[in-house]
Formats: structure tokens, C-alpha cells, sequence
């Protein structure tokens, strides 16, 4: 199991949500794209992440990249410019919207090949299970919301890759990942670090498709 990356500090954090914010607003009112000049090592460093974008209690666009190759301040600066115009779920994102706009950046550690369900605990590791050009993904908090073991864990995610859900045993080809979730309250609130509890679950997750998470959350 490879190990996790460090978490980030409450002021990489900010930095990463300013550079969310300031990518979005550049793409919507056509500025130059923003930058952070010389940004610490740790955000300089590859991992994944998603940024989901939020009015009120409503999702208004998510979108990641589970293993990019490029730094985790370019990762997110991307994403988030995607996540407000490119979701085909949502119309983009208008200027008009980035008053009150919550911005969650969701990093993702590096994942690790499932050699037996006992690996996977459940409410700790989220899933991915490929076969050719499908794959699924699922969240550990939907195994902790429905209930499932992990072999029912393991073959919901194969139906979500449209394969069949007894696939996992065959193929062999499970990746987990494993998170924290980071809660930055809004106007500079505390920052806390925990592992993903049951308590955590909102529809916010349910409707991002990724893995196992530290979240980020700002207005």
C-alpha cells in the first residue's frame, strides 16, 4: 500500500482555494489564467483531486482528475475551470454565480491494487474497478450510507463499471484509495483532519463520482 501524502496546512490549503476561485473567475470574464508564481513543495507535488462547486445546498459542477500528471496546484486550477464549464450535467457557471460560490477541493491518494477483499475497510477506502475501457468508481461514504460489506461494496462498484458484479473475483483489477477528509469553515473558521465518519455524508458526495478524499471547503 503506498503511503499517503502529507495533508496540507491551512495556509497551502487557502493558497489551493484561492487559485480555484481566481482559475474559475479568469475563464468566466475572459482574464488571464492565474498562477500561484513559486507555490510551496507540497503543492507542487502529483495527486489527484476533484473540485466540486456549490450554490446554497445544490451541486453545481464537479470534475477530477484520479491521476494526473502534472502538480496538484495545476490539477486544481484545471479542474475547477472545468467543473464550472464543462460538467454536462449543469449549463456553465455564469459571472453572476461567483458571489456565494462554495468551492470543495477533494484530493485523492495514490491508489493501490486490492490483492484480497480483506485490504478494504469499509467507511475508509473508496473503489475503482476497471476492465478495458470500463471502469467505476465509488465513494467510500456510499458504503457506509447503504449498509454494504465490502464483497457487496466490491460488486457495486463492478454494476457502476457495467460490468458484472461478480467480476471483481475474476479480474482482479480493484484499486482502493484512502483519505482524510480537511474541513476549512467558511470566513476562516477551525480547520479539522479526520477520517471520513458516517456523520460525513451529504449529497454533495453522492453526486461527484471519486475516491476516498481530504476535502477543502471555502466560501
Amino acid at each position: 500500500m503506498p503511503e499517503a501524502l502529507p495533508p496540507l496546512t491551512k495556509e497551502e490549503q487557502a493558497l489551493l482555494l484561492d487559485l480555484a476561485r481566481r482559475a474559475i473567475a479568469a475563464r468566466l470574464e475572459d482574464g488571464p489564467e492565474p498562477g500561484l508564481g513559486d507555490p510551496p513543495p507540497r503543492l507542487r507535488q502529483v495527486q489527484g483531486a476533484f473540485v466540486s462547486l456549490h450554490r446554497g445546498r445544490g451541486l453545481r459542477g464537479c470534475v477530477g482528475m484520479v491521476a494526473p500528471g502534472q502538480p496538484l496546484a495545476e490539477t486544481v486550477a484545471a479542474c475547477a475551470v472545468a467543473a464550472a464549464t464543462q460538467d454536462p450535467r449543469f449549463d456553465p457557471l455564469r459571472p453572476s454565480e461567483l458571489e456565494g460560490l462554495t468551492i470543495e477541493i477533494s484530493l485523492l491518494d495514490a491508489p493501490f491494487r486490492v490483492q484480497a477483499p480483506s485490504q478494504i475497510a469499509i467507511g475508509v477506502h473508496g473503489l475503482m474497478v476497471s476492465e478495458g475501457r470500463k471502469r467505476g468508481l465509488l465513494l467510500p461514504q456510499v458504503a457506509v450510507q447503504q449498509g454494504w460489506d465490502v464483497e457487496t461494496f466490491l460488486e457495486e462498484t463492478c454494476l457502476k463499471a457495467g460490468l458484472p458484479s461478480g467480476a471483481w473475483n475474476l479480474i482482479l483489477r480493484a484499486m482502493s484509495h484512502e483519505g482524510r477528509i480537511v474541513r476549512a469553515a467558511t470566513r476562516g473558521g477551525p480547520t479539522r483532519c479526520r477520517r471520513l465518519q458516517p456523520d460525513a455524508l451529504t449529497a454533495t458526495w453522492r453526486a461527484c463520482t471519486t475516491a476516498s478524499i481530504t476535502r477543502i471547503a471555502r466560501r
